[in-house]
């Protein structure tokens, strides 16, 4: 009864393992024929997504170049600034100069007790029996310039008493009857300008009453005087005439 129990659990266990290794190979087949299908069905793929499996990533891009500088060379100079630098280099030969060729100084400062044809005082460097001499010629100063007097003013003012002095006609002027018989008295004051020649050319009334005012103007316009003279040149003359009327008794 045991051996028979046995029997049946190890035959059971066979069957099983065998289950397992059938189920794992149909898996792996299933798999790989799963992998193989879309690689042998690539012609579908668009060639675009093609070229991007297929073809590498371009390179990156070479770093620039490094920057050109710019040697300067600096020549060494023999004074700077008046002194004196050391050379950089030692030159294997150095010239050497003779100061008997030089002038003498004689010929430079000039010759003593001067020399034939030549000037008192001559400059360096003249031509001798010429004129012109190396020191430069100042140019004389300009004439002064003469400057006109101002021309005399066409009109001048002169007071009343003073004008009064070179009257040489003198109209008197006649006492208006309506104005003598109301009394009335006063002054004419009168603005005058007198001409060149010594005439009136221009009156205006500055008070006086109405009725002496006409016979004022008409007595003052026959005054002469004499011509005013400014610088020797005769010139108008604004003034002051007064005309007094007065009754007697």
């Amino acid at each position: 009864m045991f051996e028979q129990s046995l029997m049946e659990t190890a035959i059971g266990k066979t069957r099983t393992s065998w289950a397992v290794l059938a189920s794992f190979a149909l898996q792996m087949l299933l798999v790989g024929v799963a992998i193989l299908i879309p690689l042998l069905n690539y012609a579908g793929l668009a060639p675009t997504e093609l070229m991007t499996f297929l073809v590498a990533p371009p390179p990156p891009p070479p770093p620039p170049p490094p920057p050109v500088t710019v040697q300067v060379k600096v020549v060494p100079r023999e004074f700077d600034a008046g002194q004196l630098v050391q050379p950089v280099d030692i030159p294997d030969d150095i010239a050497i100069f003779d100061e008997t060729d030089a002038p003498p100084a004689a010929s430079i400062a000039g010759v003593v007790g001067g020399v034939p044809g030549g000037s008192f005082g001559g400059a360096l460097g003249g031509v001798i029996g010429s004129i012109i001499s190396s020191t430069p010629m100042v140019a004389p100063p300009p004439p002064p310039v003469k400057k006109k007097p101002p021309p005399p003013p066409k009109r001048i003012r002169v007071g009343g008493s003073v004008q009064r002095a070179n009257l040489i006609r003198q109209v008197r002027p006649v006492y208006p009857p309506l104005a003598r018989q109301a009394r009335i008295q006063g002054t004419v004051k009168l603005t005058a300008i007198i001409g060149k020649d010594g005439a009136i050319q221009k009156l205006e009334v500055l008070a006086g009453h109405p009725l002496l005012i006409p016979s004022a103007l008409s007595a003052v316009k026959q005054w002469r005087y004499r011509p005013t003279l400014l610088n020797g040149q005769p010139v108008e003359v604004v003034t002051q005439i007064d005309v007094n009327f007065t009754l007697s008794g």
